[in-house]
């Protein structure tokens, strides 16, 4: 019923429009209420730091020269008590240096007015990205991804920057590949969430749009170093083993966390058996990928289960990267209609939501229990939406099959009712 329901919307353009007001007021009204929040205003003023303060105090430490600190966890740790007055959450730094390059310009504004300019820049560049793939399913993406949009607005995240990267890249893979190669090359910000797509230009002999986000990767850390000096590279590679003791640990709030580890981990395996079972689930996105690359499925289908799948390989996913998996999405549905039946698409649609309101349920439950300086990682949360993305996968891999078998064995879907 939730699918038919929502899929109803795109004939008539009367209700289209007002779902699209109705969720960009939404969106609008979140953005505002944060802005202030960010700017410390009235009863804000002693509160924790969220990501975009991560951000604005690595801005800062771009124009002081030296960015290498923020990738030693007790330097940053000072750094952020310093910003935020006295004890703060744990947020270690393990972005490339371009990101820190990226967001260098914002350390010259108060940080509520570069939360908003940031938040309303990438997230207008999204809602594009989105609008131009989805055509009349706009309306229903939006919905499904509305508790996705909401949390990263609220942490002040880059999921629309990296989401808006993948659909340029989708939007210009077959035509402009020139385009599509610079956009995967901007990726080099959080790498592991183009793996995916990566894999799909190989496979599908995208050699021009391989090549240019090559020279992008090579060129811009070329730069990196010549600004930062080459210990900025021995600095982040030593950020990144710390962060992976720090995840073996729990030292994340891993019931934001989306991936396959954060969810057996929290389930009580062990961290052995929680890596090994990331391994499994990020090898059978691989081949989905594989698959739809290969089995003469239509372009945007292809493109659609390996965007989905992407923010599936890594250990390290979040809530607010799934904006990725709404591009997925949106390139998919004109195909799923017909390859999925009507309870499929309930159950997919179901857990996209369930995936993006998980999380922000779960902050606001432990605000509202134990106060604005809760610790999440000292109270029992299971991280559910690496489970509902685990079944999700296995819902596309099922489907993405049934897709490549012969006309004859393929079981009619329910017609969608208009």
């Amino acid at each position: 019923m939730l699918a038919e329901t929502l899929e109803q919307v795109r004939f008539s353009p009367s209700k289209r429009t007002t779902y699209v007001r109705f969720v960009l007021a939404a969106l609008a009204a979140i953005v505002a209420f944060k802005t202030f929040w960010f700017a410390r205003w009235g009863g804000w003023a002693d509160r924790e730091l969220a990501d975009f303060d991560a951000f604005h105090i690595v801005a800062q430490r771009v124009w002081r020269g030296d960015l290498d600190q923020v990738y030693h966890f007790d330097a940053l740790l000072k750094m952020q008590m310093e910003a935020a007055g006295g004890v703060t959450g744990f947020m270690p730094w393990t972005y490339p240096p371009q990101y820190g390059l990226l967001l260098a310009p914002f350390a010259f504004l108060p940080v509520g007015v570069g939360y908003l300019l940031f938040t309303t820049a990438t997230l207008a560049l999204y809602l594009l990205a989105l609008r131009a793939i989805s055509g009349t399913n706009f309306a229903l993406a939006l919905v499904i991804l509305f508790p996705a949009l909401a949390i990263t607005i609220g942490c002040g995240q880059n999921g629309f920057l990296t989401g808006a990267l993948i659909a340029l890249v989708c939007l210009n893979v077959d035509r402009r590949q020139w385009l599509a190669g610079l956009a995967l090359g901007a990726m080099v910000i959080k790498p592991h969430l183009a793996i995916a797509l990566g894999v799909y230009l190989l496979a599908t002999r995208r050699w021009l749009a391989l090549a240019t986000a090559a020279v992008v990767v090579v060129t811009s850390s070329l730069i990196c170093t010549l600004l930062f000096g080459w210990q900025i590279w021995i600095a982040w590679l030593g950020a990144i083993r710390e962060s992976a003791s720090f995840l073996e640990q729990g030292f994340y709030p891993l019931f934001r966390m989306i991936s396959t580890y954060a969810a057996l981990y929290k389930a009580g395996l062990p961290t052995s058996a929680a890596f090994w079972g990331q391994v499994v689930v990020g090898g059978l996105a691989l081949l989905a990928v594989l698959v739809g690359a290969a089995r003469g499925l239509s372009l945007k289908f292809a493109l659609g289960i390996t965007v989905m799948v992407s923010v599936m390989i890594s250990p390290y996913a979040y809530d607010y990267d799934l904006p990725i998996l709404g591009i997925g999405l949106a390139l998919a549905l004109p195909d799923l209609a017909g390859m999925a039946s009507s309870r499929e698409r309930d159950v997919a649609y179901g857990l996209i939501l369930f995936a993006g309101a998980y999380g922000l349920l779960q902050s606001g439950r432990l605000a509202v229990q134990f106060g604005q300086k809760a610790d999440p990682s000292q109270h029992f949360a299971p991280a559910l939406g690496g489970f509902a993305l685990m079944a999700l996968l296995v819902l596309l891999l099922r489907v993405l099959w049934r897709g490549t078998q012969p006309a004859s064995v393929l079981p009619q879907a329910a017609p969608v009712a208009k």
